[in-house]
């Protein structure tokens, strides 16, 4: 059986159980961090996400796929002292989340740049997910990269492309962030194509945030995954539009090319907690357990159809 990397260790495909395939423990911006402390509690945040985690498994699922990677303040160690308490696995990213430009580290370096070089962001991503991330050992099982309204710009292209090229090397599945309302997945399928990745292979992240069946359908005919993946964040797409989208789909015969998940965090700089108690409070890790399952079977989705999208699916993509 097929094995993929979690924070606590390889896991046998088949021991995932019901996985949700894009979320975030933190999203931390270092600088704010360091240099407004009072904006950071160590302790109490560890201890409140792995309150949540386990307040997740008395849900029912399983393992969470922790799409922070470089750009969204990815901290290893600290994911580390949460997964070490978790009852739900973790699986980490690498990758790099950007709409526009890269950071002069990145920027000044490659093929013709100032200092030149190989592309260096293939090799960093090789290296996290074949010998682990910052000397923890602790190896990505997935790889992230993020296209939005600016498009494919330079600095996006290199991402994409060097996100392709560490799949192509290591074999890991790609899942994305892209903007519906300008129909990004296409852009991402189209370079990843001239890449030569099997479209199977990816996730189109936030595909959940359309109802345009004829966009999706389109993402579904080049071979990818759907990320319905943003169920709470109805400032997106409406609740019940979310759910009509999910099951027109599986009507369709599309569960198998569905995942579900919150695109939420235990905790993240960009939005404090009260902010999202107060406008966004369904965006938490139980929505899918609590609300989303149920509305999806009362729209005639079946509960066979519903364990494809949360078991087998994710089985399947990291196998």
């Amino acid at each position: 059986m097929a094995t993929v990397q979690t924070l606590t260790g390889a896991l046998d495909t088949g021991d995932l159980g019901r996985v949700l395939m894009h979320e975030h423990v933190f999203v931390i911006n270092h600088e704010y961090a360091v240099n407004y402390p009072e904006t950071w509690d160590d302790e109490q945040r560890i201890a409140d996400a792995v309150a949540k985690l386990v307040a997740l498994k008395e849900a029912g699922i399983d393992t969470i796929v922790d799409l922070t990677v470089l750009g969204l303040g990815r901290d290893i160690r600290r994911v580390r002292a949460v997964a070490e308490r978790s009852p739900v696995r973790i699986i980490a990213a690498t990758g790099f989340y950007t709409f526009a430009e890269l950071p002069n580290y990145l920027k000044f370096r490659g093929p013709g740049r100032l200092i030149g070089g190989d592309e260096p962001m293939t090799g960093m991503f090789v290296r996290d997910i074949t010998e682990g991330i910052a000397g923890t050992g602790i190896r990505a099982g997935i790889l992230k990269c993020a296209t939005d309204v600016p498009g494919v710009t330079p600095d996006v292209e290199r991402v994409l492309r060097s996100v392709a090229r560490a799949h192509l090397e290591t074999g890991v599945p790609i899942s994305t962030h892209t903007d519906v309302s300008t129909q990004r997945g296409l852009d991402q399928q189209k370079i990843f194509a001239e890449e030569g990745v099997d479209l199977g292979a990816v996730i189109v992240g936030h595909s959940g945030d359309s109802d345009d069946l004829d966009y999706l359908q389109r993402l579904l005919d080049n071979g990818s995954y759907l990320g319905m993946d943003r169920f709470g964040l109805d400032t997106k797409l409406a609740f019940d539009k979310r759910v009509a989208t999910v099951a027109a789909l599986a009507e369709r015969g599309y569960a198998s090319r569905m995942v579900l998940s919150h695109d939420a965090s235990c905790h993240s700089h960009n939005f404090p907690d009260d902010f999202r108690t107060k406008h966004l409070p369904d965006w938490r890790f139980t929505h899918i357990t609590e609300d989303v399952v149920p509305a999806l079977l009362g729209a005639g989705v079946s509960q066979r159809d519903i364990d494809v999208m949360l078991i087998d699916n994710p089985r399947e993509i990291f196998s």
